[in-house]
This record gives C-alpha cells, structure tokens and sequence, in this order.
C-alpha cells in the first residue's frame, strides 16, 4: 500500500465544480491532491493508498460521508476526516463528530476557513498528537510519578467533575485527556478538542459556541459550535490561559449553566458534557496578574491533575526511544535500528526542556538521517549536541536585561534576548518561555518590536 506524503489530501464531492476549486486551493498551499466523485471511488483508493487528510461532502448520489468516514476510521485511525455538508444541522453535526471526524463544516465556505481548520485538525489528529504518540494510543511509562498521576486521572474518569490539567509543553496533556475520557462512562461520546491558541481571537468565540446565520459578516449559514458537537461526550480547552479576558465571562456561564447561546441565537441550548482543560502555565499566576478570572479559575479547578515533565521519569526514557524508533523507522519503510545501551545512556542524562515532544523529535530526525543498523552515542553527540537545529538553546540574560528599570521592561528585554537568540524563531521563543506562540506575537505587537524580524 502506497504512503502519500504529510501533504495529501484526497477530496471526495460529487461536484466537478467543488473538486476543481478545492483542488486548485490546496495545490497553491503546496498539497498533493487526489479526487474522488463519490464514496466507492474514494474507498477504492483507499485500497491502494493511505491519506493523512480526507475532505468529503456528505450526501453523494452512491452513498453518504458518514459512511466512508466510519470506513476510513476503521480502517485508518489515524486519518483526519473533514465532513462539508450544504444541508448542516446540529444532529448531523453531532452524528459527523461521533463518527470520528475531525470536524463538520457547513457549504459554502471560504477556503481560508477551510485552511484554518485543516491546519487545526492536522495538528490533533493526524499520525502524531502534540507530544508525538498517536491519538488513542497508551501513555507509555513506568516511571512512579506517571503511574500516580494516571492513577489519579483514572479516579478522576469515574466522575464528571471538571479538571484542570498545568503541566509543562510536551508532557502529554491532550493524551491524559484522552485518558479520562476513554475510562470514563462517556468514552462511547465524542472527544472535541479546542486550541484556545490556534483559533484567531476574533472567531474564538464562535467555534466554542456556535452562530447563527447572519450573525456576523460571513456567516452565511448556521454553525454549531464545540460546546454542542461534544453532546455526551468532552470538550478538552487546550491552552486555556490563552482564553481572551473578554470571552472568560460568557465560558464561565456556560460551566455553570451548562448551557450555551449561539451568537446570534435567542434560545440557549442544554449540553450534557464534561470539561477538561490544559495550560502549559501556572493560571494561579495569571489570577494574581488579572489576566484571568478568580471564579473561572476555581470553576475549572475543580480537580487538579498534572503530568510530571521528562527529566522526573528518566527510567522511561529508553521504552519512549524504542517506541518512536519503531514508529519512525514503520513510517519510512525501513528495518527497525537497534538502540545501543550507550545512546540510550545518554538520552537518560539530558534535560529535556521540550519533554516527549523533543524526544520524538529527536528519534524521527535520527531514523530519517541515519540507514545504520544501530544507533550509537555518536549518533547522539552529533544530532543532539553538534546540530544547531537540534542543540537546545540556552537563554542567556546580558547585563542590560538584569537592569531593567520595571517588570514591564524587564519582560520586553527579555522577550527580544530570547527572540535573537532564537534566531527570530518565534515557536522556539515560546517553548524557551513556556508560553503560547499567541502570547509571543502579542508581545512582540504590544512592546512595538519589528515584526518582520521576528518571523
């Protein structure tokens, strides 16, 4: 069977017109693209070739997207299917995210819109979550802290408390989220993650709750939002410190309540759903600061759980190597490489600033550019200490940084040292920080640096 590249996708719609648009669309973003008119063409494929995305319309003359979308998930879990429908209703809606799609989008759409949510999905449910494990697959471990915290998470599944996961970037939150969901008495509902980072401020609001026609400019059509998709199931708020201040009001009721209105709407609906949501910072902190609220803080607080960050479960170190080696060597068709007890000794000895997401990133850089049999601590010198690209970056602080005048120049200096010493790299500037990349690019607007410096 034929592995297409990360950047493929296959559009299914009984419309020339629709597969033309959306094939000229992606092919400008620099997709390879494939065509199906309908649900046995597109299963046809799918017998010779794997997709990481599917865009499919849902009513076709032989068979509908439900359909295809509970093949293709059956068959290849790890493909992240996009349901477009021009007759959208919110029991078709729920129907599509219970099926396993990655989202339900209503016809007609701007492709931009299209774009924002290919891009959102890609990152969930494709072949690696954010700390490089698969969706739905074990958290891998032994270590003493991980097995206290899962044993806490599986105490928390038994309930429908509301939680609140702080742990540091990489660590697997999403996973443990999917965790409690998969031992809880919901695990047959749908799983609806958000990125509160990842969608623009200004459409937040609308993807969390939902619209109704002519609610705003553009809003052609009626759209559920998050809230309701996730009807008996849970809705996981990733980066919840980066909810707008303005918005935190309006989530809080809707905790409370258990309720939602659609922009637009006049009649709120009732959701039956449990919330959990994850922050990479300290929201204690961020109350003491008034950048976010004291009663949704306790509101969403209601269990804490955390994750302990790589360097405290060294001993799992060498089954994460193992298992991504596998993974990575699977993926490129090739023999699995040996890990000599010297590499894995000194992957044991790093810090581990990005947690799990740096040490998959490492694996899948090691396979890709080594075809030996076994991989040796010269491996390891050369990719993770004598690459620039793959050497972590130490944050220095120069005299001028220390001498800052004020909290607010003291912040500002240090935000353009990191930025330099990134190379610009704002994601990098981020994780160094352990802050959003929104929290980056706000900064960098707010403090009036050159933007097209920092890219």
């Amino acid at each position: 069977m034929k592995d297409n590249t990360a950047n493929s996708v296959l559009v299914v719609d009984d419309e020339p017109g629709m597969r033309i648009a959306l094939t000229t669309s992606f092919q400008r973003e620099g997709w390879h693209v494939e065509t199906a008119s309908g649900a046995f063409e597109a299963l046809r494929k799918f017998q010779t070739a794997r997709f990481p995305l599917v865009i499919t319309d849902v009513r076709m003359p032989d068979g509908d997207g439900f359909q295809l979308l509970r093949s293709v998930r059956s068959t290849n879990p790890a493909t992240a299917v996009i349901v477009l429908t021009a007759f959208g209703s919110v029991p078709e809606a729920v129907q599509a995210i219970q099926g396993g799609a990655c989202d339900y989008l209503t016809k007609p759409i701007s492709f931009e819109q299209l774009r924002l949510a290919v891009t959102r999905v890609m990152q969930q449910a494709t072949g690696m979550l954010a700390d490089g494990q698969a969706p739905g697959a074990a958290i891998i471990g032994s270590a003493p802290a991980l097995l206290k915290a899962l044993d806490r998470a599986r105490h928390v599944a038994k309930t429908n408390a509301d939680c609140l996961i702080e742990a540091e970037s990489g660590t697997g939150k999403e996973l443990l989220a999917r965790f409690i969901h998969q031992h809880s008495a919901r695990h047959q509902g749908p799983f609806v993650a958000v990125n509160c980072a990842a969608v623009p401020e200004e459409l937040l609001e609308s993807e969390l709750f939902g619209h109704m026609r002519g609610a705003f400019t553009g809003a052609t059509t009626a759209k559920a939002g998050k809230f309701e998709l996730a009807q008996g199931g849970t809705l996981l708020l990733d980066e919840i410190g980066e909810m707008p201040i303005n918005l935190q009001p309006k989530l809080l009721r809707a905790l409370q309540e258990r309720q939602v209105e659609r922009l637009g709407g006049v009649r709120p609906t009732a959701v039956n759903i449990r919330v959990i949501a994850t922050t990479n910072v300290s929201l204690q902190e961020m109350v003491e600061q008034g950048r976010f609220r004291t009663d949704l803080y306790y509101r969403l607080n209601v269990i804490p759980l955390t994750l302990p960050p790589l360097r405290e479960r060294r001993e799992d170190i060498p089954e994460l190597a193992e298992y991504f080696a596998r993974k990575f060597a699977a993926e490129a068709n090739r023999s699995l490489p040996a890990l000599h007890p010297e590499f894995t000794a000194g992957l044991e000895r790093h810090s581990w600033p990005g947690n799990v997401r740096e040490l998959a990133n490492l694996m899948q850089r090691i396979v890709a550019l080594n075809d030996s049999q076994e991989i040796g601590s010269e491996h390891l010198t050369a990719e993770l200490f004598g690459s620039s690209q793959a050497r972590p970056l130490r944050l220095v602080a120069p005299p001028s940084v220390l001498a800052a005048t004020s909290m607010r120049e003291l912040e500002r200096r240090l935000l353009e040292t990191t930025l330099d010493n990134t190379g610009g790299n704002r994601t990098r500037a981020a994780e160094m920080l352990g802050v959003s990349l929104r929290t980056i690019r706000n900064k960098i607007r707010e403090y009036g640096l050159p933007p097209r410096r920092y890219a």
